[in-house]
């Protein structure tokens, strides 16, 4: 059982969409909301997704009776439907995420990223959902030299990966703006934690750092070593998940 998500008040029992719930960073925003009480359905196609991921999930939250299974694509407007009726809050995780793999296939990634992406947006719109928050990028912020970065800064994109990002994020404001439909994106920075795959030449490259070290090897470094990135834990995903889909309620509970 989770403790680390007790401080997060959620105002009731809602049914949640988790797309991508076989991934990574799904299977965990999966797991931390069946522990909350919470009742989840998720969505996934399985193409980079594991079985394993959501068994793990659902068995540690205790709670796999209020967890839901939909296999299937965001790509088909049908299932984004079919999974988001009856749900309140929308937690969209479905992406193929590898830059070098996207420079190989620009036309997938946008079929997968951004017309995937309006699908949910639509079928979100159409069922009233409450707010859908979704996973961009750092990569959005593109060759821009600034530092520290700014939100309102992005600079030029380079990778077909990064443009269906900035797609994801015009297109959430546009629905926004115009129908209402409330929308929050995250721009992750090297996301790692448990469940995370070490295989592959695309993957990240802490669990590659880990696997060499169990095997006794010595991690390898391109460039000099002096390059720096920002990492970040999967809880504290997680939790700016949940956060990103509540917190502004709980507020307004408050007020006078």
């Amino acid at each position: 059982m989770m403790n680390y998500y007790d401080d997060i008040h959620i105002p009731g029992k809602f049914c949640w969409l988790v797309t991508g719930a076989a991934g990574f960073i799904g299977s965990h925003i999966t797991e931390a909301l069946l522990t909350l009480g919470q009742k989840v359905i998720g969505l996934d196609d399985f193409s980079t997704g594991h079985q394993e991921n959501i068994n793990a999930a659902v068995s540690r939250s205790g709670h796999e009776e209020n967890f839901t299974l939909i296999t299937g694509t965001i790509t088909d407007i049908n299932t984004c439907r079919e999974a988001i009726r009856g749900c309140d809050y929308v937690l969209h995780h479905a992406a193929l995420a590898s830059v070098p793999a996207s420079m190989k296939d620009p036309l997938h990634y946008h079929d997968v990223n951004a017309s995937g992406f309006m699908n949910i947006l639509q079928s979100s719109r159409e069922n009233n959902i409450k707010r859908v928050v979704y996973a961009s990028s750092s990569a959005v912020y593109g060759d821009s030299p600034e530092m520290p970065k700014r939100e309102d800064t992005p600079g030029q994109c380079l990778s077909p990966y990064a443009l269906t990002k900035h797609i994801n994020e015009v297109c959430a404001e546009f629905f926004a703006r115009v129908y209402g439909l409330e929308c929050v994106g995250l721009r992750y920075f090297n996301v790692f934690g448990p469940r995370q795959n070490p295989d592959g030449a695309y993957a990240a490259v802490i669990p590659k750092f880990i696997r060499q070290l169990l095997h006794g090897e010595v991690p390898t470094i391109n460039g000099d070593g002096k390059q720096s990135r920002d990492f970040t834990y999967v809880e504290n995903v997680v939790e700016a998940n949940l956060k990103a889909c509540v917190q502004h309620r709980v507020r307004s509970n408050d007020e006078p």
